[in-house]
Parts: structure tokens; C-alpha cells; sequence
């Protein structure tokens, strides 16, 4: 069987991008410290003096206080969307389903303490979500253009045609938003066996058993 050619590389980020997504991060962050502390109390004037900007300035970058936080809520996803998108597609299923388990894993184990923070911050602001319905909304719509994200990915991924691929997009992510969700409720460390990266292995496997076979045969045991 030959062997299928690497993706090409994704084009790399002006400096000017990098610095303003680099300065949305750091806004993110402080965004949803605040908000874990003070819930929907917290202000646009809040997180601009907290991160030590202009509130014009905030507003350049965000639309409302709740949108401040979705570059953090999107790092994981985005991670993992961006190494899937650098794979090579497996052989059939199975290859592709470990690919998209070891990758979510991958994205959801802090390497740092800064992730560490990342993921507690996360939790503090899904904690918080039931008591803002704007806050929860900004949540769904970085789950939502993931998914959108990873169509075209699995779609190469697997060889399947656009409805497979949707499918395929949709347990995916709910895979990866499921798992975070479980574990924000619980009282797992970050990093320990109820952590996100564990509880997404564990949801990966069962939304991803009727992922199509390269070769279109029916996945499904006889």
C-alpha cells in the first residue's frame, strides 16, 4: 500500500497576529480569574484595568466582557484541532481513532503551570456558566466553530464524505466538551486519574466506534 503524503504545513502567523492573539490570551486569562471570583458581577472596566489596558482597548478586542474569555476556553480544542490537522491519515479506523485519542489526551494534560491555571480557570468559569447564560453561550460557540474546524480535518483524516465527516466532527467534539464538562463538575486534579485527559479518553472511545473505514466498508462488527 502506498503511502499517503503529509499534509502541508499550516502557514505560520504574522507577528502582529501572534502578538494580538498572544495579548487576547492575556486578557483571557485574567478575564476568567474574575470571573471565577466574582461570577457575573465583574465588569468590561474589571478585566481592562486587571490586564492593564484602555477599555477602549479591550473593546478592540472583544465585543462584550464574556467574550473575553474564549481564547482560553478555546487553547485545548485548538491544540488539538491544530496536531490533528498536521497527522497523516491513518490506515482505517482504528488508526484514526487512536489518532484522535492520543491528540485530545494530548491537548488536555497541562505541561506547565500556566496549563495547570488554564484548566482551573476553565472549571471556575464552567462552575460559573448555569448562573450566566452568556458566559455558557460563549462556551457553546467555541465548541461550535470547532466542530466546524474539524470537518475538512477528519475528513481527510478518514476519506469520508461530507455527511460522514460532520458526524464524525460532531462526537469528536462533543467528546472533548463532555470530558472537560465532567471533570469542572467533579473534584478531579488536572492532571490525575478523573482529570480532563483521562475522561477524554474514555469519552473518545465511546462516541468515536462508528468512525467510517477508509476503504467505505462498514465499520460495525458482523
Amino acid at each position: 500500500m502506498p503511502t499517503a503524503p503529509r499534509p502541508a504545513p499550516l502557514p505560520r502567523p504574522s507577528l502582529t497576529e501572534r502578538r494580538k492573539a498572544e495579548t487576547q490570551l492575556e486578557i483571557a486569562r485574567t478575564a476568567a480569574a474574575l470571573f471565577t471570583e466574582r461570577g457575573a458581577a465583574v465588569t468590561a472596566d474589571d478585566i481592562a484595568r486587571a490586564s492593564g489596558v484602555a477599555l477602549r482597548t479591550f473593546y478592540r478586542y472583544f465585543r462584550t466582557k464574556e467574550d473575553a474569555v474564549a481564547p482560553l476556553l478555546a487553547v485545548g480544542v485548538q491544540q488539538w484541532i491544530d496536531t490533528l490537522a498536521a497527522a497523516s491519515p491513518g490506515p482505517d479506523a482504528a488508526a484514526v481513532r487512536e489518532v484522535l485519542e492520543q491528540t485530545a489526551r494530548r491537548s488536555l494534560t497541562p505541561a506547565d503551570e500556566p496549563a495547570v491555571d488554564a484548566l482551573r480557570w476553565t472549571r471556575g468559569l464552567l462552575r460559573a456558566m448555569p448562573a450566566d447564560p452568556t458566559l455558557r453561550a460563549v462556551w457553546h460557540r467555541v465548541h461550535h466553530e470547532a466542530e466546524e474546524a474539524l470537518v475538512p480535518v477528519l475528513a481527510r483524516l478518514t476519506g469520508a464524505g461530507p455527511l460522514e465527516a460532520r458526524l464524525a466532527a460532531a462526537a469528536a467534539n462533543t467528546a472533548m466538551r463532555v470530558a472537560v464538562e465532567e471533570w469542572a463538575a467533579g473534584g478531579g486534579a488536572p492532571d490525575g486519574p478523573q482529570g480532563p485527559a483521562a475522561l477524554v479518553t474514555r469519552c473518545m472511545r465511546m462516541l468515536t466506534a462508528g468512525l467510517p473505514r477508509r476503504d467505505g466498508a462498514d465499520n460495525r462488527e458482523e
